[in-house]
Protein backbone atom coordinates (compact mmCIF):
# COMPACT_ATOMS: atom_id res chain seq x y z
CA UNK A 1 0.00 0.00 0.00
CA UNK A 2 1.51 3.11 -1.19
CA UNK A 3 0.66 6.31 1.42
CA UNK A 4 0.81 10.03 1.19
CA UNK A 5 0.90 12.70 4.18
CA UNK A 6 -0.58 15.90 3.15
CA UNK A 7 -0.18 18.98 5.22
CA UNK A 8 -0.70 22.25 4.44
CA UNK A 9 2.64 23.95 4.75
CA UNK A 10 5.36 23.51 6.43
CA UNK A 11 8.19 26.98 7.14
CA UNK A 12 7.70 26.51 11.22
CA UNK A 13 7.48 23.45 14.04
CA UNK A 14 4.38 24.27 15.87
CA UNK A 15 1.63 21.68 17.31
CA UNK A 16 0.26 20.38 13.76
CA UNK A 17 3.92 19.54 12.93
CA UNK A 18 3.83 17.61 15.64
CA UNK A 19 1.09 15.91 14.65
CA UNK A 20 2.78 15.43 11.25
CA UNK A 21 5.81 14.12 12.93
CA UNK A 22 3.50 11.40 14.87
CA UNK A 23 1.69 10.57 11.33
CA UNK A 24 4.77 9.72 9.86
CA UNK A 25 6.04 7.40 12.83
CA UNK A 26 3.07 5.79 12.08
CA UNK A 27 3.73 5.65 8.18
CA UNK A 28 7.45 6.02 7.88
CA UNK A 29 7.36 5.18 4.16
CA UNK A 30 5.39 7.67 3.22
CA UNK A 31 5.98 10.56 0.88
CA UNK A 32 4.89 14.38 1.92
CA UNK A 33 3.23 16.73 0.40
CA UNK A 34 2.53 20.62 0.78
CA UNK A 35 1.96 23.67 -0.55
CA UNK A 36 5.31 24.87 0.21
CA UNK A 37 8.05 23.91 1.91
CA UNK A 38 10.98 25.82 3.66
CA UNK A 39 12.16 24.32 6.51
CA UNK A 40 15.94 23.69 7.19
CA UNK A 41 17.50 20.37 6.90
CA UNK A 42 17.63 20.50 10.48
CA UNK A 43 13.87 20.89 11.14
CA UNK A 44 12.85 18.39 8.45
CA UNK A 45 15.23 15.67 10.39
CA UNK A 46 13.41 16.20 13.92
CA UNK A 47 9.97 16.06 12.16
CA UNK A 48 10.84 12.68 10.20
CA UNK A 49 10.40 13.99 6.84
CA UNK A 50 12.73 12.41 4.26
CA UNK A 51 11.48 15.52 1.40
CA UNK A 52 8.42 16.88 0.41
CA UNK A 53 6.68 17.59 -3.08
CA UNK A 54 5.12 21.05 -2.97
CA UNK A 55 2.96 22.74 -5.21
CA UNK A 56 3.89 25.63 -7.87
CA UNK A 57 3.59 28.34 -4.46
CA UNK A 58 6.98 27.07 -3.79
CA UNK A 59 8.53 29.04 -6.72
CA UNK A 60 6.36 32.32 -6.34
CA UNK A 61 8.36 35.66 -5.11
CA UNK A 62 7.78 36.56 -1.32
CA UNK A 63 5.96 33.19 -0.56
CA UNK A 64 8.70 32.93 2.13
CA UNK A 65 7.79 36.49 3.38
CA UNK A 66 4.56 35.72 3.26
CA UNK A 67 1.72 33.52 2.18
CA UNK A 68 -1.49 35.36 3.41
CA UNK A 69 -1.51 37.77 0.04
CA UNK A 70 -1.07 34.13 -1.83
CA UNK A 71 -4.75 33.00 0.28
CA UNK A 72 -7.00 33.08 -2.78
CA UNK A 73 -4.54 30.84 -4.40
CA UNK A 74 -4.35 27.96 -1.45
CA UNK A 75 -7.58 26.36 -2.98
CA UNK A 76 -6.04 25.78 -6.73
CA UNK A 77 -2.86 25.18 -5.41
CA UNK A 78 -3.71 22.04 -3.24
CA UNK A 79 -6.06 20.59 -5.94
CA UNK A 80 -2.85 20.45 -8.10
CA UNK A 81 -1.25 18.04 -6.42
CA UNK A 82 -1.57 14.55 -8.46
CA UNK A 83 -1.53 11.91 -6.03
CA UNK A 84 -3.29 9.02 -7.87
CA UNK A 85 -0.55 6.57 -7.83
CA UNK A 86 -1.20 6.42 -3.82
CA UNK A 87 -3.33 4.04 -1.76
CA UNK A 88 -3.70 5.62 1.41
CA UNK A 89 -3.92 9.90 1.68
CA UNK A 90 -3.69 11.11 5.24
CA UNK A 91 -4.09 14.80 5.25
CA UNK A 92 -3.05 17.20 7.91
CA UNK A 93 -5.70 20.10 8.04
CA UNK A 94 -5.97 23.29 9.65
CA UNK A 95 -6.59 25.45 5.92
CA UNK A 96 -7.05 23.30 2.99
CA UNK A 97 -4.91 20.17 2.89
CA UNK A 98 -8.26 18.02 3.24
CA UNK A 99 -9.16 19.22 -0.59
CA UNK A 100 -6.74 17.32 -2.20
CA UNK A 101 -8.10 15.25 -4.99
CA UNK A 102 -8.42 11.62 -4.66
CA UNK A 103 -10.62 9.23 -7.01
CA UNK A 104 -13.21 6.44 -5.36
CA UNK A 105 -10.28 3.81 -5.46
CA UNK A 106 -8.42 5.89 -2.93
CA UNK A 107 -8.70 6.09 1.29
CA UNK A 108 -8.80 9.55 2.63
CA UNK A 109 -8.22 10.10 6.01
CA UNK A 110 -8.04 13.65 7.19
CA UNK A 111 -6.84 14.63 10.42
CA UNK A 112 -8.67 18.36 10.89
CA UNK A 113 -6.87 20.75 13.57
CA UNK A 114 -10.19 23.11 13.32
CA UNK A 115 -11.98 24.31 9.60
CA UNK A 116 -10.84 27.51 8.38
CA UNK A 117 -10.95 29.75 11.48
CA UNK A 118 -10.55 32.74 9.40
CA UNK A 119 -12.99 32.09 7.09
CA UNK A 120 -15.71 30.60 9.45
CA UNK A 121 -16.67 31.99 13.37
CA UNK A 122 -13.73 34.05 13.55
CA UNK A 123 -14.50 35.93 10.51
CA UNK A 124 -15.52 38.73 11.95
CA UNK A 125 -12.94 38.97 14.06
CA UNK A 126 -10.03 38.61 11.85
CA UNK A 127 -12.00 41.83 9.60
CA UNK A 128 -12.16 43.97 12.74
CA UNK A 129 -8.34 44.07 13.20
CA UNK A 130 -7.87 44.95 9.49
CA UNK A 131 -8.01 49.00 9.65
CA UNK A 132 -7.50 48.71 5.56
CA UNK A 133 -10.82 49.43 4.26
CA UNK A 134 -9.80 48.92 0.48
CA UNK A 135 -8.15 45.04 2.06
CA UNK A 136 -11.60 44.41 4.11
CA UNK A 137 -13.74 45.55 1.15
CA UNK A 138 -11.95 42.34 -1.34
CA UNK A 139 -11.66 39.80 1.80
CA UNK A 140 -15.07 39.39 2.08
CA UNK A 141 -16.06 37.91 -1.56
CA UNK A 142 -12.65 36.08 -1.06
CA UNK A 143 -13.98 34.39 2.51
CA UNK A 144 -17.21 33.93 1.00
CA UNK A 145 -15.30 31.46 -2.07
CA UNK A 146 -13.35 29.86 0.50
CA UNK A 147 -16.50 28.93 2.74
CA UNK A 148 -18.08 27.30 -0.46
CA UNK A 149 -14.80 25.41 -1.36
CA UNK A 150 -14.29 24.31 1.97
CA UNK A 151 -17.74 23.35 2.74
CA UNK A 152 -17.75 21.56 -0.80
CA UNK A 153 -14.45 19.41 -0.18
CA UNK A 154 -15.33 18.71 3.08
CA UNK A 155 -17.18 15.48 1.95
CA UNK A 156 -14.22 14.10 -0.14
CA UNK A 157 -12.51 12.61 2.88
CA UNK A 158 -13.94 8.96 3.92
CA UNK A 159 -13.29 9.84 7.16
CA UNK A 160 -12.77 13.28 9.29
CA UNK A 161 -10.69 12.74 12.82
CA UNK A 162 -10.84 16.29 14.94
CA UNK A 163 -8.50 17.01 16.92
CA UNK A 164 -11.13 17.69 20.30
CA UNK A 165 -14.76 17.57 20.48
CA UNK A 166 -14.46 21.44 20.38
CA UNK A 167 -13.36 21.13 17.07
CA UNK A 168 -15.51 18.37 15.99
CA UNK A 169 -18.70 20.40 17.07
CA UNK A 170 -17.74 23.13 14.61
CA UNK A 171 -17.23 20.31 12.39
CA UNK A 172 -20.72 18.74 12.54
CA UNK A 173 -22.08 22.58 12.45
CA UNK A 174 -19.91 24.01 9.11
CA UNK A 175 -19.90 20.43 7.18
CA UNK A 176 -22.69 18.53 8.55
CA UNK A 177 -20.67 15.54 8.82
CA UNK A 178 -19.54 13.10 12.07
CA UNK A 179 -16.03 13.32 12.91
CA UNK A 180 -13.60 10.94 15.30
CA UNK A 181 -11.68 12.51 18.07
CA UNK A 182 -8.33 11.79 18.22
CA UNK A 183 -6.36 14.22 20.57
CA UNK A 184 -2.74 15.48 19.18
CA UNK A 185 -0.10 13.96 20.56
CA UNK A 186 1.72 16.05 23.33
CA UNK A 187 5.77 15.29 24.64
CA UNK A 188 5.17 14.91 28.21
CA UNK A 189 7.57 15.65 30.52
CA UNK A 190 10.97 13.27 31.07
CA UNK A 191 10.86 13.63 34.58
CA UNK A 192 14.16 16.22 34.51
CA UNK A 193 12.39 19.36 35.91
CA UNK A 194 12.28 18.72 39.60
CA UNK A 195 10.65 21.75 41.36
CA UNK A 196 12.16 22.11 44.65
CA UNK A 197 10.48 25.42 44.75
CA UNK A 198 7.43 27.37 42.72
CA UNK A 199 8.24 31.08 42.94
CA UNK A 200 6.65 32.81 39.86
CA UNK A 201 3.34 32.16 37.59
CA UNK A 202 4.06 31.80 33.61
CA UNK A 203 2.53 32.71 30.24
CA UNK A 204 4.03 31.40 27.16
CA UNK A 205 2.61 31.73 23.75
CA UNK A 206 3.57 33.87 20.60
CA UNK A 207 3.09 37.06 21.54
CA UNK A 208 -0.11 37.70 18.97
CA UNK A 209 -3.51 39.53 19.95
CA UNK A 210 -5.83 35.96 20.43
CA UNK A 211 -3.37 34.89 22.91
CA UNK A 212 -4.95 37.66 25.22
CA UNK A 213 -1.30 38.08 27.01
CA UNK A 214 -2.62 41.50 27.19
CA UNK A 215 -4.82 40.72 30.09
CA UNK A 216 -2.75 38.46 31.35
CA UNK A 217 0.05 40.99 32.12
CA UNK A 218 -2.24 43.95 33.37
CA UNK A 219 -4.13 41.38 35.71
CA UNK A 220 -0.85 41.16 37.59
CA UNK A 221 -0.56 45.28 38.18
CA UNK A 222 -3.45 44.03 40.54
CA UNK A 223 -1.34 41.90 41.96
CA UNK A 224 1.98 43.29 43.19
CA UNK A 225 3.09 40.47 45.59
CA UNK A 226 2.99 37.89 42.79
CA UNK A 227 5.52 37.36 40.10
CA UNK A 228 4.78 36.78 36.74
CA UNK A 229 6.90 35.45 33.40
CA UNK A 230 6.14 36.00 30.19
CA UNK A 231 7.33 33.26 27.73
CA UNK A 232 7.58 33.52 23.90
CA UNK A 233 8.34 36.28 21.27
CA UNK A 234 6.14 38.05 18.48
CA UNK A 235 4.43 41.53 17.37
CA UNK A 236 3.00 42.13 20.70
CA UNK A 237 6.17 42.09 22.35
CA UNK A 238 7.18 46.05 22.15
CA UNK A 239 3.56 46.90 23.78
CA UNK A 240 2.96 44.26 26.52
CA UNK A 241 6.95 45.54 27.56
CA UNK A 242 5.81 48.71 27.89
CA UNK A 243 2.81 48.32 29.89
CA UNK A 244 4.20 45.96 32.24
CA UNK A 245 4.45 46.59 36.07
CA UNK A 246 7.96 45.60 37.63
CA UNK A 247 6.74 42.10 38.87
CA UNK A 248 6.44 40.95 34.91
CA UNK A 249 9.42 39.94 33.45
CA UNK A 250 9.86 38.78 30.04
CA UNK A 251 11.74 35.87 28.86
CA UNK A 252 11.24 36.18 25.33
CA UNK A 253 12.14 32.86 22.92
CA UNK A 254 13.07 30.21 24.89
CA UNK A 255 14.25 26.71 24.14
CA UNK A 256 11.75 23.90 24.81
CA UNK A 257 14.60 22.58 27.56
CA UNK A 258 13.99 26.27 29.50
CA UNK A 259 10.00 26.06 28.72
CA UNK A 260 9.97 23.03 30.88
CA UNK A 261 11.91 24.73 33.31
CA UNK A 262 9.37 27.40 33.63
CA UNK A 263 6.54 25.26 33.58
CA UNK A 264 8.43 22.88 36.64
CA UNK A 265 9.11 25.62 38.97
CA UNK A 266 5.53 27.89 38.04
CA UNK A 267 2.62 27.94 40.68
CA UNK A 268 0.49 27.66 37.87
CA UNK A 269 0.21 28.13 33.95
CA UNK A 270 -1.89 31.00 32.98
CA UNK A 271 -3.91 30.41 29.63
CA UNK A 272 -5.99 32.93 28.84
CA UNK A 273 -6.85 32.02 24.37
CA UNK A 274 -9.86 30.01 23.24
CA UNK A 275 -7.81 27.23 21.65
CA UNK A 276 -9.11 24.28 19.70
CA UNK A 277 -6.84 22.24 21.76
CA UNK A 278 -3.91 23.83 23.83
CA UNK A 279 -0.77 21.43 23.89
CA UNK A 280 1.08 23.57 25.78
CA UNK A 281 -1.56 23.53 28.74
CA UNK A 282 -1.29 19.75 29.02
CA UNK A 283 2.79 20.29 28.69
CA UNK A 284 2.53 22.26 31.71
CA UNK A 285 0.38 19.66 33.68
CA UNK A 286 2.55 17.12 32.97
CA UNK A 287 5.18 18.68 34.72
CA UNK A 288 3.00 18.62 37.61
CA UNK A 289 2.15 22.57 37.45
CA UNK A 290 -1.93 23.37 37.53
CA UNK A 291 -3.40 25.25 34.86
CA UNK A 292 -5.40 28.50 35.16
CA UNK A 293 -7.72 28.43 32.11
CA UNK A 294 -10.47 30.71 29.43
CA UNK A 295 -13.18 27.72 30.45
CA UNK A 296 -13.87 27.67 26.85
CA UNK A 297 -12.78 25.79 23.82
CA UNK A 298 -9.85 22.97 24.12
CA UNK A 299 -9.40 23.77 27.79
CA UNK A 300 -12.47 22.19 28.71
CA UNK A 301 -11.17 18.95 27.79
CA UNK A 302 -7.61 19.46 28.72
CA UNK A 303 -8.11 21.24 32.17
CA UNK A 304 -10.43 19.36 35.44
CA UNK A 305 -11.94 22.36 36.77
CA UNK A 306 -10.79 22.28 40.78
CA UNK A 307 -9.10 19.41 40.24
CA UNK A 308 -5.77 20.26 37.75
CA UNK A 309 -6.17 24.08 37.45
CA UNK A 310 -8.94 26.65 37.55
CA UNK A 311 -11.02 28.55 34.81
CA UNK A 312 -11.96 31.55 34.54
CA UNK A 313 -14.90 32.96 32.41
CA UNK A 314 -13.83 35.70 30.13
CA UNK A 315 -10.26 37.08 29.31
CA UNK A 316 -10.27 40.04 31.15
CA UNK A 317 -7.55 41.76 33.80
CA UNK A 318 -10.12 41.44 36.38
CA UNK A 319 -11.44 37.66 35.87
CA UNK A 320 -8.07 36.39 35.93
CA UNK A 321 -6.65 38.45 38.87
CA UNK A 322 -9.89 37.15 40.74
CA UNK A 323 -8.64 33.12 39.59
CA UNK A 324 -5.04 33.88 40.91
CA UNK A 325 -6.24 34.68 44.23
CA UNK A 326 -9.05 31.82 44.35
CA UNK A 327 -5.96 29.38 43.23
CA UNK A 328 -3.63 30.79 46.09
CA UNK A 329 -5.84 30.33 48.47
CA UNK A 330 -7.17 26.67 47.57
CA UNK A 331 -2.90 25.85 46.64
CA UNK A 332 -3.37 22.71 49.02
CA UNK A 333 -6.05 20.93 47.19
CA UNK A 334 -4.11 21.29 43.52
CA UNK A 335 -1.43 18.05 43.27
CA UNK A 336 1.16 17.71 41.22
CA UNK A 337 0.59 13.92 40.44
CA UNK A 338 -2.97 14.58 39.69
CA UNK A 339 -1.90 17.46 37.21
CA UNK A 340 1.06 14.72 35.93
CA UNK A 341 -1.59 11.19 35.84
CA UNK A 342 -4.56 13.78 33.78
CA UNK A 343 -1.60 14.95 30.95
CA UNK A 344 -0.68 11.06 30.55
CA UNK A 345 -4.03 10.51 28.66
CA UNK A 346 -2.61 13.05 25.99
CA UNK A 347 1.02 10.61 24.89
CA UNK A 348 2.17 10.48 21.86
CA UNK A 349 1.69 6.55 21.97
CA UNK A 350 -2.06 7.05 22.38
CA UNK A 351 -2.45 9.36 19.64
CA UNK A 352 -0.66 6.97 17.45
CA UNK A 353 -2.62 3.68 18.47
CA UNK A 354 -6.06 5.48 18.17
CA UNK A 355 -4.45 6.86 14.37
CA UNK A 356 -3.54 3.32 13.70
CA UNK A 357 -7.18 1.78 14.39
CA UNK A 358 -9.20 4.72 12.70
CA UNK A 359 -7.04 4.05 9.30
CA UNK A 360 -7.74 0.47 9.41
CA UNK A 361 -11.32 0.71 10.11
CA UNK A 362 -11.61 3.40 7.17
CA UNK A 363 -9.83 0.88 4.79
CA UNK A 364 -11.49 -2.34 6.23
CA UNK A 365 -14.89 0.16 5.43
CA UNK A 366 -13.63 0.66 1.75
CA UNK A 367 -13.01 -2.78 0.79
CA UNK A 368 -16.64 -3.86 2.48
CA UNK A 369 -17.61 -1.38 -0.50
CA UNK A 370 -15.86 -2.67 -2.65
CA UNK A 371 -16.43 -6.62 -2.27
CA UNK A 372 -19.98 -6.03 -0.82
CA UNK A 373 -18.67 -8.01 1.97
CA UNK A 374 -20.53 -8.05 5.33
CA UNK A 375 -18.98 -9.60 8.69
CA UNK A 376 -20.49 -12.41 10.05
CA UNK A 377 -21.43 -10.27 13.20
CA UNK A 378 -23.12 -7.37 11.45
CA UNK A 379 -24.81 -9.78 9.04
CA UNK A 380 -26.73 -11.30 12.36
CA UNK A 381 -26.87 -7.86 13.58
CA UNK A 382 -28.58 -6.61 10.77
CA UNK A 383 -31.36 -10.28 10.92
CA UNK A 384 -30.01 -11.97 8.36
Amino acid sequence: MRVAVVHDWLYTIGGAERVLQAILQCYPDADVFCLFDFLTPEDRAKIGIRSTQSSFLQTLPFVRRSHRPFLPLLPLAIEQLDLSAYDLIISSSYAVAKGVITGPDQVHVSYVHSPIRYAWDLQHTYLARNTNAITTFFARPLLHYLRMWDTRTAHGPDLLIANSHFVARRIRKIYGRDAKVIYPPVDLSNGETQASERGHFLAASRLVPYKNIDAIVRAFADLPDEQLIVAGDGPEAKRLRAIATPNVSFAGFVSDQRMRELMGTAHAFIFAAEEDFGIISVEAQSEGTPVLALGRGGSCETVVNGQTGLFFDEPTPEAIAATVRQFRSQAQQFSAADCRDHASRFSAERFRRDLRACVTEAIAKYRASVTGYIPREKFLMEGG
